[in-house]
């Protein structure tokens, strides 16, 4: 997978907006972050819950990566684009956009994910 990959990954998603943030492409729904993109492209950022986060860092290390701080702590974690497939980007993105979508958007799309 590559930075354009996981961008139409994340847009895919609904009620999605792109924009930007400290000059990398952040993905909100509802005005907030669930997923970004690194400087480079080599990474993504996904808002995982601490639990969440700790399975899919259990299951693969090389893959995904808790950011370090209180960031990761909170379940900010990065996921290793070049080791990553589509259909496991699909799930960390649709799990990090139901952490952050408003209950009323995650209402209205219930089904979808």
């Amino acid at each position: 997978m590559d930075a354009n990959d996981f961008r139409r990954a994340a847009t895919d998603l609904p009620e999605v907006e792109e924009r930007e943030h400290q000059d990398h492409p952040d993905f909100r729904v509802g005005g907030k972050v669930f997923a970004s993109l690194g400087k480079d492209g080599s990474w993504g950022m996904v808002k995982l819950d601490p639990d969440d986060q700790a399975r899919r860092v259990a299951k693969d290390p090389a893959l995904y990566e808790p950011f370090a701080g209180a960031w990761g702590k909170h379940g900010c974690t990065k996921v290793h684009l070049a080791r990553c497939k589509e259909a496991e980007a699909r799930d960390a993105l649709a799990a990090a956009w139901r952490n952050v979508a408003p209950k009323k958007v995650r209402a209205a799309h219930e089904g979808e994910l």
